[in-house]
């Protein structure tokens, strides 16, 4: 048999997908470890993806989407983001994970380095090598919030550095950057003339009021990754999007065509109606996470448990260093076999989150709370 692609072995394993993957075949399991939204997604929404299916919309599409949803896309950005862009600069994927890819494959070339967060999603560190790019990771510090720190980001850099890789609000912290942390990281990125790639997949999933978009301060150089599942429930229907500066139009729809050709176009029409329709199950679903977020900080904080208040997304970051003893992935495996809880180990995001874990608060109060119930004390 021929050997594989050297490509396809650099590419790490994610250590969230293992405890998921041992929890599915063990009963009884409390899920906590996936970042899945569990209420039901908006009755419009769904309407108008069967509507679609019903009338054999089951076409090619356009590779960067069909117009009236790229239109839309245009209108919330200005709306919501602050800033306005062309159709022409959007790109409508199979969700926020290959928008990620296809900023990747915009912007880097084999060889090339990309700063990306530690802790930070595991993808950032794994799509990198697809594209032959060599990830290297930015650690975020306890002791300054986990807010990237230029002092760090200025020791890495090396002429071979192409990309900056930001993420707020961040998966699996739940740091949300403010304009003036943003504006620092944005001049970095110019005094290096590197392209930044803005992940703002949980965008409306912001407790503070201090979300800010990386393009509304450097346009010329931000590509911008979005989806539509953590907003609107919609994880398996697989829309996301990328904005991208004016000029790339051309190279965009050609990687689309090579990977992907089109999103399915029922899918799209759906997104369609995600953007412009009834927001008020966006609304219920916040309502719920900050309800389910404050029942989850009062019980870890009764119990005397360290963690990281997060200004946005679902998740809580939580120290279990005194339990994990320098291993916590061994930790969250035998915790699961254990406690029948699924956690994801904090080394699943990067070196930096040794001894740390990450809890998603996006499901059902009671099996949160008995979860973290199960967490040993201090």
């Amino acid at each position: 048999m021929p050997d594989l692609s050297p490509i396809a072995g650099r590419v790490p394993e994610s250590g969230i997908r293992r405890i998921f993957e041992l929890a599915q075949a063990i009963e009884g399991v409390t899920f906590l470890a996936v970042g899945e939204p569990e209420l039901p997604v908006a009755p419009h929404i769904l309407a108008a993806g069967a509507a679609a299916w019903e009338r054999d919309a089951t076409a090619y599409t356009a590779n960067s989407g069909i117009l009236p949803l790229r239109e839309a896309i245009v209108t919330t950005l200005a709306r919501d983001n602050g800033y306005a862009v062309d159709p022409d600069q959007i790109n409508v994927t199979p969700g926020g994970s290959q928008a990620l890819f296809l900023a990747m494959t915009l912007a880097l070339a084999p060889g090339d380095e990309i700063l990306v967060p530690d802790p930070g999603y595991a993808t950032f560190a794994m799509a990198p090598r697809l594209v032959g790019a060599i990830p290297v990771r930015y650690p975020l510090h306890a002791e300054h919030g986990f807010i990237p720190q230029l002092s760090d980001l200025e020791a890495l850099v090396t002429p071979s550095t192409k990309a900056l890789l930001i993420n707020s609000p961040s998966n699996p912290l739940g740091t949300v950057l403010g304009e003036s942390t943003m504006r620092e990281l944005l001049a970095f990125a110019a005094r290096h003339d590197l392209w930044v790639i803005s992940d703002e997949v949980y965008e409306y999933l912001s407790y503070d009021g201090g979300f800010t978009s990386a393009a509304t301060i450097a346009p010329e150089r931000t590509l911008s990754v979005y989806s539509l599942s953590k907003t609107y429930g919609l994880t398996g229907a697989r829309v996301g999007y990328l904005v991208s500066p004016p000029g790339l139009a051309h190279a965009a729809r050609q990687v689309q065509e090579a990977t992907i050709s089109c999103v399915n176009e029922p899918a799209q029409w759906a997104a369609l109606a995600a953007l412009e329709g009834p927001q008020d199950a966006v609304a219920d679903a916040v309502a719920h996470y900050q309800a389910n977020l404050a029942a989850a900080r009062a019980l870890l904080d009764a119990r005397g448990i360290r963690y990281l208040v997060p200004g946005g997304a679902f998740y809580l970051w939580i120290d279990v260093s005194h339990a994990s003893k320098g291993d916590v992935s061994a930790w969250a495996e035998s915790f699961l076999m254990t406690e029948r809880v699924a956690v994801a180990p904090g080394s699943a995001f990067g070196p930096s989150g040794e001894g740390w874990i990450r809890v998603c608060f996006a499901g059902r109060t009671e099996p949160l709370l008995h979860g973290l119930a199960k967490l040993p004390v201090p």
